[in-house]
């Protein structure tokens, strides 16, 4: 099953450049070095996927000119993530209800942030209504593909990342226990966090994500939710093993 990803965004929490940040990764003027906050656009089999939906979202869509979506996954409920929700709108009008996957954790959490979106009285007639379906950590199906969650751990919450097909996709990972790390094995493509190159509580840095990768042996990785601490994307590229590679913003993959 061929499978195709577009990053939208591979920018950390705060993307990158950073508002009134003098780094110099921040004053980069390589388009490589600009990242807007993760996410990912997944075309399998026809039908059109987003993971996660950030404060960039709107951005994202005009930037590709997505003007259709079958469904968006949740990963986890953290702002980077879910903040853009409202922006489902445009897609809600055109397309009618929108097919929204998450787990009971991140629904509760977003009926409390988002509360005007969820309430079934008094409803603001110009709000998306979301189809949502929540998952557990067996595979499901979405519009007629198989997905299947793979559990890790983000220091303090549990995350979700995706396998479709011989792709699979994870971001905020920590750790991930053992029984996971089988759903991800005879990976074509990998597309796993990797913040900077010091230690986090939080996210995978350098060393740990090499050993995930050493341990996993997909056939590709590509970086992603990366912070400026980092460096340089043409420097850090050069330092990276064979078939491991630096993300970017709107970096297409085809996985086989």
């Amino acid at each position: 099953m061929e499978v195709k990803i577009t990053l939208l965004g591979t920018g950390t929490s705060q993307g990158i450049p950073i508002i009134g940040s003098t780094h110099p990764v921040c004053l980069s003027q390589d388009p490589k070095d600009k990242r807007l906050r993760v996410s990912a656009l997944i075309e399998v089999q026809g039908k059109r996927f987003v993971i996660d939906c950030g404060p960039d979202f709107r951005q994202q869509m005009l930037r590709h000119k997505i003007t259709r979506l079958d469904a968006v996954f949740f990963t986890h409920e953290h702002a980077d993530h879910t903040a853009g929700l409202d922006d489902l709108r445009p897609f809600y009008f055109r397309q009618g209800d929108l097919e929204c996957f998450m787990t009971p954790r991140v629904h509760k959490a977003l009926q409390e942030r988002f509360h005007y979106i969820f309430t079934t009285e008094n409803k603001y007639p110009g709000v998306a209504t979301l189809n949502v379906h929540e998952f557990g950590n067996e595979s499901f199906i979405a519009d007629g593909v198989k997905i299947t969650p793979v559990l890790a751990d983000h220091g303090y919450i549990p995350v979700h990342g995706f396998r479709i097909g011989n792709f699979a996709y994870m971001t905020d990972v920590k750790t991930i226990a053992d029984s996971e790390k089988q759903k991800l094995r005879g990976l074509d493509v990998l597309v796993l966090n990797m913040l900077r190159k010091e230690p986090h509580p939080t996210h995978l840095n350098m060393e740990e994500a090499m050993v995930l990768i050493e341990e996993l042996q997909p056939n590709r990785t590509y970086f992603t939710h990366i912070s400026h601490h980092l460096g340089f994307h043409e420097e850090v590229q050069q330092t990276l093993p064979e078939n491991v590679y630096l993300g970017y913003d709107n970096l297409e993959i085809i996985s086989k």
